[in-house]
């Protein structure tokens, strides 16, 4: 039995739908009862977008199997509204910032990395592997592949609309408000490790002599053991921040 069901996107979610559907109600034909969410994502809209469906006014969450007539508004995450009282379909946010990056995002792990913000990252992963890190250790998953955020295992994740890896940098800083955690240079940009302050004595062996002489303090990678300066690349670096934490001031 074939019925109809009436679907209304809101905000960001839009961008998922083809633009005859976008910010207007819309007919959808169900075969039988599938759930709200299977249906959302047949319709190109991965779960983890979603924050709030209403069915006829009232809050359900992704198992609510749909009926003939129903009529579905679908809401992306509220930053400034206060929805507590209503029944959210995800999780609830998670309690510290970690990502998990797919193999296409190198160069925003790295903008990532430098700005402080504990980002996992490698070039080969499979998608069922970038899935289970986000689920067991509870990390955003970062992403342009709608199918690998439309992975059951994946609560927390988000689709970047943009290309170009700093602006995908601001992007992400902007939808999960991180202006003001901004920690720059905390982070090994190679490897993810902490970075901490580094006797000179310690690494002299390790860095060019004419660096050693220029030059009195460093920082070592707690875990990758590299070893940082503040050379001309880390004056572009700190431009660089600065003109981003402005953006947010």
């Amino acid at each position: 039995m074939i019925n109809q069901v009436s679907f209304r996107f809101y905000a960001e979610l839009n961008d998922f739908l083809p633009s005859e559907r976008r910010m207007v109600s819309f007919v959808h034909s169900i075969d039988k009862n599938p759930s709200v969410k299977d249906t959302i994502e047949a319709l190109g809209v991965p779960h983890t977008e979603v924050d709030l469906i209403l069915v006829n006014g009232e809050s359900v969450d992704f198992a609510y199997l749909l009926q003939n007539g129903d009529k579905i508004s679908v809401y992306p995450v509220f930053e400034t509204i206060d929805i507590t009282p209503l029944l959210r379909v995800r999780p609830q946010p998670l309690r510290e910032i970690r990502f998990v990056l797919d193999v296409h995002l190198g160069k925003l792990a790295n903008h990532l990395r430098m700005f402080g913000f504990d980002t996992w990252y490698r070039n080969d992963y499979e998608d069922a592997q970038l899935a289970e890190i986000s689920c067991h250790e509870k990390r955003i998953l970062l992403t342009r592949d709608m199918g690998l955020l439309k992975r059951s295992m994946v609560t927390h994740g988000y689709f970047l609309r943009e290309t170009n890896p700093k602006r995908q940098l601001r992007e992400v800083l902007r939808r999960f408000d991180l202006f003001k955690v901004i920690a720059p240079f905390e982070r090994c940009i190679s490897c993810n490790g902490l970075v901490h302050p580094v006797d000179k004595g310690e690494i002299s062996e390790q860095v060019p002599a004419d660096t050693l002489q220029y030059y009195e303090t460093f920082y070592r990678c707690d875990s990758c053991k590299k070893i940082y300066w503040k050379g001309s690349h880390y004056q572009k670096m700190h431009q660089f921040v600065q003109e981003i934490v402005k953006e947010g001031a």
